[in-house]
């Protein structure tokens, strides 16, 4: 059966659309510029809270912004969609945190507010938006996502176990994110995929952590970046270059502006102010 037309890109940032370093080429925000002058949508979806994707939307100023593992979504900053803990469930999670691992690190995203017990707010790149607060008193709201730096894998577990939540693993961290039962990418792709009135199938999805394997799956075409962990190599559609060789536009300039112009071999700094 012949795919339908690509109607709509979804993008994770970190490791996927954004380099090593955190930057976006000029090369990508020009071939992203151009295929949205064709009438494809754009839209980004990531792990980080809202404030710390918010430079990366300010710049790529995408139709819709997945945030905090799918929690929200926003378009063009107004808040569309929001999947929520209850207040019970966030202070018996931030309870199981404290009792597995005193003094952890603990932020905790309610809409676009990010509460954090850390000292160094002021110094993060990410969170340096966040309101300091440190746990002592119950909270009277139910959290979008609620993150801590735990010891291992079983504390997570053992704390996801009794709450219910939704545990998420980072690749290269001891940082783990509790979500409400339900609530993830695959989620709001499909809330997403309402709002704008598109077919899942004309949505093409690009990621790289193990997270970002349903989201490939269920979009029309997913692809990895050369860089992504092995299990999302295997289950991908296609694989284009890594981040740092701006894998996901050259992806889009072989296929959605020029159609088989380009081997896959192609650096996209090679390709000159014109595209």
């Amino acid at each position: 059966m012949e795919r339908p037309g690509i109607r709509m890109i979804l993008t994770d940032l970190d490791h996927t659309l954004l380099r090593e370093d955190g930057s976006i080429s000029d090369e990508t925000l020009r071939i992203i510029k151009r295929c949205r002058t064709k009438g494809i949508l754009f839209a980004v979806a990531t792990a980080r809270y809202y404030i710390g994707a918010e430079k990366y939307i300010r710049l790529l100023d995408p139709d819709y912004e997945i945030t905090a593992d799918g929690t929200m979504i926003h378009a063009h900053g107004r808040c569309v969609y929001s999947h929520c803990f209850t207040e019970t469930e966030t202070n018996a999670i931030i309870g199981g945190i404290r009792k597995a691992a005193p003094g952890a690190e603990i932020t905790i995203a309610c809409g676009k507010d990010v509460l954090w017990n850390s000292r160094h707010i002021s110094e993060s790149e990410k969170l340096h938006k966040a309101v300091f607060c440190d746990y002592s008193a119950p909270l009277n709201f139910g959290a979008n996502k609620i993150a801590a730096v735990l010891p291992d894998e079983a504390a997570a577990v053992k704390i996801a176990g009794e709450t219910g939540a939704r545990l998420i693993r980072y690749r290269g961290e001891k940082l783990y994110a509790f979500l409400p039962k339900g609530a993830g990418k695959v989620d709001a792709i499909r809330v997403l995929a309402k709002i704008s009135g598109l077919d899942l199938g004309a949505i093409t999805a690009f990621g790289d952590d193990s997270n970002d394997i349903e989201m490939l799956k269920m979009c029309g075409m997913g692809i990895a970046v050369a860089n992504a962990v092995p299990e999302v190599l295997e289950i991908a559609d296609d694989v284009t270059l890594s981040n740092d060789l701006d894998g996901v536009a050259l992806w889009l300039y072989r296929r959605c502006l020029y159609p088989g112009l380009l081997s896959s071999t192609v650096d996209i700094r090679d390709l000159g102010p014109d595209i």
